[in-house]
């Protein structure tokens, strides 16, 4: 099964291609910055959640703009791949109807839109821990560990909602309420320190976007100056995690795809 999905990737790897330029020729048409709001979107939202929250409560957590940051764009990129994947094959049905194309491309060229658009991001990242100062450790170079475990795991969600949307119409609008839940639900705006032992905490640390945040905070921010690598725990829930959930959004997609043509 993965042989005929690699080649079948190669066949139509020019029109993922296209799809993505396409998608960001919309996104950055008549716009005066362009891709650069994509850098300067962070920031932004930085300013704004670290100013508003810095004086609601009191946390005590280093480069607390930083801390923000980090799990807000990363968020971000989790929000926007799989709310554009949702509707990804409904939103198509008049090209699928007329040509064969992979049906799984349009929810994949999503989320990979959406890993772009972060990557940009992750240069104001940059750009802050250089401006704020943070001590450079070379375990800052293994940050795209984490956000490629990110993206497989966003990769198999997005498959499984584009199919489910299919059947289930609702889901388009429900998902908005989801990922509002999602946003409270992940430690952005808060240290899991302050989580107390409840269900809350159980949900907390059973939400796999927890634990791929946390993984780039430590590369990233928190850095141990004897650099100590993050231990195996985490490293095998974030793997395990976006294994298992690609895997089941592969085989749900291909169970269901045959079936699509008569709903859309």
């Amino acid at each position: 099964m993965i042989k005929a999905y690699v080649e079948t990737y190669n066949r139509y790897k020019y029109l993922l291609y296209n799809l993505i330029s396409r998608d960001f020729k919309v996104k950055y048409r008549r716009s005066v910055l362009g891709v650069a709001w994509s850098m300067l979107s962070p920031i932004m939202m930085m300013l704004i959640l670290s100013a508003v929250f810095s004086k609601v409560f009191r946390f005590d957590v280093p480069n607390w703009p930083l801390y923000i940051m980090a799990g807000q764009t990363m968020y971000s990129f989790f929000n926007e791949a799989t709310t554009s994947a949702n509707y990804s094959i409904v939103d198509s049905a008049q090209l699928i109807k007329k040509v064969y194309i992979p049906k799984y491309l349009f929810p994949i060229e999503k989320t990979l839109f959406a890993f772009v658009n972060m990557l940009f991001s992750m240069i104001a990242v940059l750009v802050m821990l250089f401006i704020f100062r943070s001590p450079f450790s070379w375990m800052m170079l293994l940050f795209p560990v984490p956000l490629l475990e990110l993206l497989l795991f966003t990769l198999g969600f997005g498959l499984i909602l584009s199919a489910l949307c299919v059947f289930f119409r609702d889901l388009k609008h429900l998902y908005t309420i989801i990922t509002l839940a999602w946003f409270y639900i992940t430690p952005i705006i808060y240290p899991i320190s302050i989580v107390e032992e409840s269900w809350i905490r159980y949900v907390v640390y059973i939400n796999p976007l927890t634990w791929y945040i946390e993984y780039f905070r430590i590369l990233v921010l928190y850095n141990p100056a004897d650099g100590t690598l993050p231990d195996l725990k985490i490293n095998i829930i974030c793997l395990a995690w976006a294994v298992v959930t690609f895997a089941s959004g592969m085989l749900l997609f291909r169970k269901t795809q045959d079936k699509f043509i008569l709903h859309i």
